[in-house]
């Protein structure tokens, strides 16, 4: 039996987080929603009760957000970030998810599914095949490569991350299209057996309205964190697993050890480091601050996406980082923010991995191999010390937003992906 839907650009939204949470995944997709809403589709999203940056908050299960009919399932929620709880978590949002898709799911209906939790394709893809509908798998990592990558459960769960990348695999190779931030990743999939036509890269974005340049004298985020004339180092975002902090830390430290023994007016005297967000090391960097004893250290997090702005202007230069061995799997979101503010980027990473060839492209920064602390340090200094450099660095980072990775360049490239999606063939 088929079902009809009643509008021909109906589009179904799946992800764990969504608007008001102010993670990266929730943010991409609530502009997606939006942007959608307001050209007249009828835009539904499927997400959980929670917020990210909030284990105690509990968002309402339904209701209505300029134009966008939000739905909110129950899933279980740990008090705490491990892995037994996650994998509840995780396997509950798939079964009360999975179901809220297969009530509202229609034939002709375009299904956005993203990668939070993990695996989520496999679910949707099943779904989107028994109702008539078409699938759009928006990859933001690559899982269970991730996971095995960074040994999670030991080599004892090799063999069933295998047969979930087949599974994984079957649903990307059943989708109308399969939408990913970075041409690595694009190229991992085809050697999974994805058709390339099957595969569109659209990198992710920032709001070039919403972030825009400010001055360190005009940013009231930093004079409110007592910041004045420091020399300020920033990690603005998501502290997972993915992300080489081992490097950072050790550079924090060399620094403090450096300015004890330098004179009174010496710059490393005036740097300090600004952390910002959340997530699974957070609490391993606060022991490591703690322990060592860092005081050029300073600890806030995630602030509201009306201050971005302000949060991303508060630092005269901005790290990003990518464990090497997740390069092809993993494109850190936090450069697009970065260029929009025009500051210069210090990517700790592959030096041929794909913010690297960004950054080399556009000039508008500098890369670090992961370990290189004593690297990291010489080119914070570098830098420090010419700020005419800084500038350069951050108004060419500016100008490769503008053109290249601006909200709107992006969400019209969506939009022709799913106008595509309405009329491609549903595979039987």
């Amino acid at each position: 039996m088929k079902f009809v839907s009643t509008n021909p650009k109906r589009v179904l939204l799946l992800n764990r987080f969504f608007f008001p949470d102010d993670s990266p995944t929730s943010e991409l997709l609530s502009d997606l929603a939006f942007a959608l809403s307001d050209q007249d589709f009828q835009v539904t999203v499927i997400t959980s009760r929670w917020r990210y940056d909030d284990r105690d908050a509990k968002l309402c299960p339904s209701e209505t957000i300029r134009g966008v009919e939000i739905r909110r399932t129950w899933s279980f929620r740990p008090r705490r970030d491990r892995l037994v709880g996650r994998a509840l978590e995780y396997l509950s949002f798939y079964l009360t998810a999975g179901w809220c898709l297969w009530r509202l799911a229609r034939a002709g209906d375009v299904i956005v599914c993203k990668t939070d939790p993990p695996l989520l394709s496999i679910f949707a893809a099943a779904i989107a095949r028994v109702r008539g509908a078409r699938l759009i798998n928006w990859l933001q990592d690559l899982f269970p490569e991730v996971a095995q990558r960074l040994e999670v459960a030991g080599a004892a769960a090799h063999p069933v991350f295998r047969q979930l990348q087949r599974l994984r695999n079957r649903s990307l190779r059943s989708a109308a299209m399969n939408v990913v931030p970075g041409i690595g990743m694009a190229k991992t999939l085809e050697q999974e057996g994805i058709a390339p036509e099957r595969i569109q890269v659209i990198p992710n974005w920032s709001d070039g309205e919403l972030i825009q340049p400010i001055c360190s004298e005009a940013n009231m985020l930093r004079a409110r964190w007592g910041l004045g004339s420091l020399l300020v180092v920033a990690y603005a975002g998501n502290f997972g697993r993915a992300h080489d902090f081992e490097t950072i830390i050790q550079t924090m430290t060399l620094l403090q050890q450096q300015a004890e023994l330098a004179p009174a007016d010496d710059m490393t005297r005036r740097i300090v480091f600004l952390l910002i967000g959340g997530g699974a090391q957070r609490e391993k960097l606060q022991r490591e601050i703690a322990v060592r004893k860092l005081n050029n250290v300073r600890l806030h997090p995630y602030q509201p996406r009306e201050l971005l702005a302000e949060v991303l202007g508060a630092a005269d230069i901005h790290l990003l980082s990518l464990r090497p061995e997740l390069e092809g799997l993993i494109v850190p979101s936090k450069f697009y923010g970065i260029t929009a503010a025009a500051r210069p980027a210090i990517f700790i990473g592959s030096t041929k991995g794909e913010i690297a060839r960004l950054v080399e492209e556009t000039k508008c920064g500098i890369t670090v191999e992961s370990g290189d602390s004593e690297g990291l340090l010489s080119g914070i200094v570098d830098l420090a010390k010419n700020p005419a450099l800084m500038r350069s660095m951050g108004a060419r980072g500016r100008l490769a937003f503008e053109e290249q990775w601006d909200k709107r360049h992006a969400l019209a490239k969506w939009q022709a992906v799913i106008d595509k999606a309405f009329h491609a063939v549903v595979d039987p």
